[in-house]
């Protein structure tokens, strides 16, 4: 299941894997809240959770999650929150073709990672987050 985190700026879509990830929860939960960010701003933000709830993706939904990346030109950053080493292997390869400023934080620095990919927005926290991240970029 995906869930929406509450508590964000508009711009910031967040979303937390719980559970097995299907295709269904992308189409039904995280595509259509991409969308409405999409439709009320330009550049939007990404905050994808997959902690300890977290028990793993169906074959199709992994597929829809790389789908997510069709707005990537539209994404300015994306925190990745994970202890799972397969999943920040994965980030970590992907990240260089992004557009986007990518950075991984342990599931202990889930608040960093909200106060990271909120940073600079009007309606969002300011408090320096980039101590617990791992910058893919080489820029931080």
């Amino acid at each position: 299941m995906i869930e929406l985190i509450e508590g964000l700026p508009d711009s910031v879509v967040g979303i937390e894997a719980i559970g097995k990830v299907t295709s269904d929860d992308y189409k039904l939960v995280a595509v259509p809240a991409v969308e409405r960010a999409l439709a009320e701003h330009e550049k939007i933000r990404l905050i994808h959770v997959l902690g300890e709830r977290f028990e793993g993706h169906t074959t199709s939904a992994l597929w829809d999650d790389a789908k997510l990346g069709l707005h990537m030109r539209s994404i300015q950053r994306i925190a990745v929150v994970t202890d799972y080493e397969h999943v920040r292997r994965l980030v970590k390869t992907a990240a260089w073709a992004l557009p986007a400023d990518v950075r991984l934080f342990p599931n202990a620095a889930r608040v960093d990672a909200e106060s990271w990919v909120s940073e600079g927005l009007e309606d969002g926290p300011e408090p320096d987050a980039a101590e617990a991240a791992t910058s893919l970029k080489g820029d931080g």
